[in-house]
């Protein structure tokens, strides 16, 4: 039964609970308040009848004194009696005005026979209900006792309960009615972020373009629901924000797969029409075969530099488990140096110039993929400008940082494409052929190269000139 009781409370709203948890305490509350004031008030008015008694009994005792015993009855219901107490046994005087059951007031005066002061009792007495007794001392060996009923105070603290639990009573069902509305009003923020939590709950998220725009804005519930609601919001926008990245990716990735399918297809295919040419090898004149195997052989190449750049891409996005780099103390400006050596051979038609500069800057590096992102950079001046468009090279160190500079004054890059030149496959021009225009690879592979060795890859500001910025840190590799 406890449990069920139990388990049908927790069911609750939190609401509802709150108010019966303020009810049951203020029960509580207003039971010790009761208890107390009741407690207090029966010792008050116990007090007053003790003193009204001694007052009475201070006139009885002259009364008793001059006449032998009492001969006036002071208040309707109460009762006197004069004992002459000798030998530890008490003799009743009469006339006396007592009740039918005598007993009690007989042991009280013998009681008062030892006794050096005033003694008061309550006491049920046989027919008559409870009574509180007092005992005094009229002279030696004649003791006065005074009988005043008690159902008048029993009556007043019945009064004051019945008062109590009424006063009581209405006070706790209004609490508890509008400690529960006042809880509600209170609690609507919170019941608010759940209807936001089940719209959430409701939205569909597996769509690429997964937006939640829903929020938690409704004000009011205090400092602590604020809190609530502003991390609440904040996880919102982390939520959004991670859906817009996934998103993001998701799109980023299945055009990555459609330009690698396009771009593996074409030398795919041209491999496999070489190969059906030599079927037909025995009919060719040996140059044709010779021919068609050096175009077999270099649809091959490229397709093989295409599968190494993606498997870069890819050693380099899982850089968190393994970085594919092997570093070791080089210097950067001998490797410039090679890099400027080897364009001007394959490159004639593009003047290279290297900036004066820091005689030797040692740095902790992998010099091949190094190389790799110089060649590149350089590879991509010549390739997307025309011929004898000059390109310049520059070597600067500040105080945290070495940065290589590769510039051409060529037309530049449009400012619609320069936020996209580092993304995969993409090319800024579109009608350029791949075989002399690349796979739009290189550089994504060289900004992934740079960021592995703790650096960047950045495009100058200026549309109208390309420069791009080769910065490598000082110290260690990460």
């Amino acid at each position: 039964m406890i449990r069920r009781a139990w388990r049908s409370y927790r069911r609750l709203r939190l609401g509802t609970r709150l108010a019966l948890g303020l009810g049951a305490l203020s029960l509580v509350v207003f039971a010790v308040v009761g208890t107390a004031l009741t407690a207090y008030m029966r010792e008050y008015l116990e007090h007053q009848l003790g003193y009204q008694m001694k007052v009475v009994q201070t006139v009885q005792s002259k009364d008793a004194e001059a006449h032998g015993t009492v001969t006036q009855k002071p208040y309707w219901g109460w009762f006197s009696a004069v004992y002459d107490v000798s030998g530890g046994s008490a003799v009743l005087r009469q006339p006396a005005d007592i009740p039918h059951d005598t007993r009690p007031l007989t042991r009280f005066a013998e009681e008062m026979a030892h006794s050096d002061t005033d003694l008061l009792r309550t006491v049920r007495l046989d027919g008559e209900g409870v009574y509180r007794l007092r005992a005094c001392e009229v002279q030696p060996g004649v003791v006065l006792v005074s009988a005043a009923p008690m159902k008048d105070i029993d009556s007043t603290i019945e009064q004051l309960v019945t008062v109590q639990v009424v006063a009581f009573g209405l006070a706790l069902l209004g609490l508890v009615v509008a400690g529960r509305a006042l809880l509600r009003r209170g609690l609507k923020p919170l019941s608010d972020m759940a209807h936001t939590a089940h719209g959430i709950a409701s939205h569909n998220l597996t769509g690429s373009a997964s937006r939640l725009h829903v929020r938690a804005d409704a004000p009011g519930g205090g400092p602590e629901v604020e809190e609530l609601r502003t991390a609440f919001n904040t996880m919102l926008e982390h939520i959004d924000d991670s859906l817009a990245v996934r998103a993001e990716a998701e799109q980023r990735l299945r055009r990555f797969v459609a330009d690698a399918s396009h771009e593996l297809r074409t030398p795919l295919m041209s491999v496999r029409g070489y190969a059906d040419l030599f079927q037909y090898a025995a009919a060719n004149a040996p140059e044709e075969r010779d021919k068609h195997l050096a175009r077999l052989r270099a649809e091959a190449a490229r397709m093989g530099v295409l599968l190494d750049d993606l498997l870069m891409l890819a050693r380099l996005d899982a850089a968190e488990v393994e970085t594919p780099l092997r570093a070791e103390r080089a210097d950067l400006v001998q490797l410039v140096e090679q890099a400027a050596d080897a364009f001007r051979a394959s490159h004639p038609a593009h003047p290279l110039s290297v900036a004066p500069g820091p005689g030797a800057v040692p740095l902790r590096l992998d010099p091949q993929r190094v190389r790799q992102v110089l060649d590149n950079l350089l590879t991509n001046a010549a390739v997307h400008t025309p011929a004898g468009t000059a390109v310049s090279v520059e070597v600067t160190v500040t105080p945290h940082t070495a940065q290589v500079r590769v510039a051409d004054e060529g037309p530049g890059i449009p400012p619609g494409d320069r936020d996209r030149v580092f993304d995969r496959f993409y090319r800024v021009d579109k009608a350029r052929s791949r075989d002399r225009g690349g796979s739009g690879l290189g550089l994504a592979v060289a900004r992934s190269l740079a960021e592995a060795h703790g650096g960047s890859l950045t495009l100058g500001d200026n549309p109208a000139r390309t420069v791009f910025t080769l910065t490598l840190p000082l110290g260690p590799v990460r």
